[in-house]
């Protein structure tokens, strides 16, 4: 594994450079980047390297290297759960215009996907795959997904397997029982069509990992011991690192297994799709901070970007959304527009630093609950269909736990909350 990690630090600090997309493109397998995208299911700062909150942290070298090598920025935005955060990022837009705004939600056919908009701007430079995770076609297992656009698709059409060794494997539109690890098979089928390509390539990689139902992964993928088959009453934590030491190894594998040219010519995106589960919490996160909710234990969860074109190292404090990566990945495979839908582009922070939005916005409607929220970077503001708003001064309270509503506003305050509040009808309206 040690070998792994050197030569991900070697690729990413010496092997980068930068793409000029208006050149002419006379080999498009050595010019055109390929995009490897990552989705972590359930993973919150709190249960991931580079972050200070969470004192438990898994074992994750690959991740790590990634990380390091590149950038992290620390106020990405998803969604509260995970349909939403996928339905953002393969359409561009808010959930309440796609009306994908809570786990189980579906899709409408008539979306326009990333992939499809990829290769409809650039006549069709790019092959296209989702493996994994899909859950944007409600309870149906038999949906599939290439339907959008997408070449290939293998994988979970639903949210979570009910065991990690025994689920439901879709591939080409045909479903079987599978028993191997899902987070093996993932990365056997994405290495296996990686290696089938002949043209640069988008692959969209959804692990299902660290995402309930907690389990002991294969021994050999993990370091928290002898862990017994798990039963509700159990420590849930180490099982739930385990299982992402487990994703961190097939990611190691993965990366082994890409020819070092094709490395070379990578641009690596790794994000969590929302906050950390609720029994797994760490502080400053709580059960009702983390996922499920629009407090920054829900919606603030890692992204880091390393490869190709990665110029820049460290932390990246832009505000960024989740929909935000849509106009961002085209722009990487050559796509000339900046904007479109609800997403702005930040493909230019991977080499200067800039600001790309003056505000961040996102939402929750799980059929109870409807509510919005807002932020400046500085404050942020929840606006509440019941009418129970919040607002807070996250440079001082960046947990959110004194509702400034609570008290006689400053002026300063009152001027900030009345320029949210603007924006916020500008997003919805």
């Amino acid at each position: 594994m040690k070998f792994i990690i050197l030569s991900l630090t070697s690729l990413f600090l010496f092997g980068c450079s930068s793409n000029d997309e208006t050149s002419t493109i006379t080999n498009p397998i050595k010019n055109t980047p390929n995009i490897l995208f990552i989705i972590a299911d359930d993973l919150g700062k709190d249960a991931i390297n580079g972050f200070s909150e969470g004192t438990i942290k898994p074992n994750t070298p690959n991740i790590d290297a990634i990380r390091n090598s590149g950038l992290s920025f620390t106020n990405f935005w998803s969604y509260p759960t995970c349909s939403p955060t996928r339905a953002s990022i393969l359409t561009g837009k808010y959930g309440y215009r796609t009306g994908v705004k809570w786990a189980g939600d579906e899709i409408s056919l008539s979306e326009t996907s990333l992939q499809k908009y990829i290769n409809e701007q650039t006549n069709n430079k790019y092959s296209t795959a989702i493996i994994g995770k899909w859950h944007l076609s409600g309870n149906s297992s038999t949906f599939n997904p290439e339907i959008l656009g997408i070449d290939y698709y293998a994988g979970l059409i639903r949210g979570e397997p009910q065991n990690y060794y025994n689920w439901l494997l879709t591939e080409d539109g045909t479903s079987n029982i599978e028993t191997d690890y899902a987070t093996t098979k993932f990365t056997d089928l994405a290495t296996d069509w990686i290696n089938q390509q002949e043209k640069p390539w988008f692959l969209w990689l959804a692990y299902n990992a660290p995402h309930a139902p907690f389990h002991t992964p294969p021994n050999d993928m993990h370091s928290q011991g002898f862990l017994p088959e798990f039963s509700n009453g159990m420590d849930e934590t180490p099982y739930y690192m385990a299982s992402i030491e487990a994703m961190d190894f097939q990611i190691g594998k993965l990366l082994e297994n890409i020819s070092e040219e094709e490395r070379n010519n990578t641009v690596i995106i790794f994000i969590g799709d929302n906050g950390t589960p609720n029994e797994v919490a760490q502080s400053p996160y709580t059960f009702f901070t983390a996922k499920g909710s629009l407090n920054q234990g829900g919606i603030n969860v890692p992204m880091f970007i390393s490869g190709n074109g990665v110029l820049r190292t460290g932390n990246d404090e832009n505000l960024i959304t989740s929909t935000d990566l849509f106009s961002t990945i085209a722009q990487i495979a050559g796509v000339s527009s900046r904007e479109i839908h609800d997403n702005k582009s930040f493909k230019s922070l991977l080499s200067q630093s800039e600001r790309v939005r003056n505000f961040q916005y996102c939402e929750k409607n799980d059929g109870t609950n409807n509510l919005w929220t807002i932020s400046n970077g500085d404050y942020k503001l929840f606006k509440n269909e019941n009418g129970n708003d919040e607002f807070y001064d996250l440079n001082n309270d960046p947990y959110e736990q004194n509702n400034l509503l609570n008290e006689t506003l400053t002026t300063t305050e009152n001027i900030i909350k009345t320029e949210l509040e603007t924006e916020l009808n500008n997003i919805r309206n």
